[in-house]
């Protein structure tokens, strides 16, 4: 069951993106594809961190609430260090 649980969950991260291609040349559109991705989901992580800060000055957070609006929050960090990546060359020294 548990070996089950991360299988599903590895194949969901593999699926295939064509935002994310992995290709050796980097296109001026799929580089301007990648910085309008990049600024929606920083967006999205700056509201996120607001709702978060808010949640937790009410009297009676919701944690539930809180714990999925935290796991969202990393789930958009991970995907902002990944578009990074890509738009970054990598260059051996």
């Amino acid at each position: 069951m548990r070996e089950q649980y991360f299988t599903q969950a590895f194949r969901r991260g593999l699926q295939y993106h064509p935002l994310f291609q992995l290709t050796c040349i980097m296109t001026d559109d799929n580089e301007r594809m990648l910085q309008a991705e990049l600024a929606r989901l920083q967006q999205e992580h700056r509201d996120l961190d607001a709702a978060i800060d808010a949640l937790h000055q009410s009297p009676a957070p919701d944690l539930l609430r809180l714990q999925r609006l935290k796991k969202r929050k990393l789930q958009l960090r991970d995907r902002i260090a990944f578009i990074e990546d890509q738009i970054t060359p990598d260059i051996i020294a």
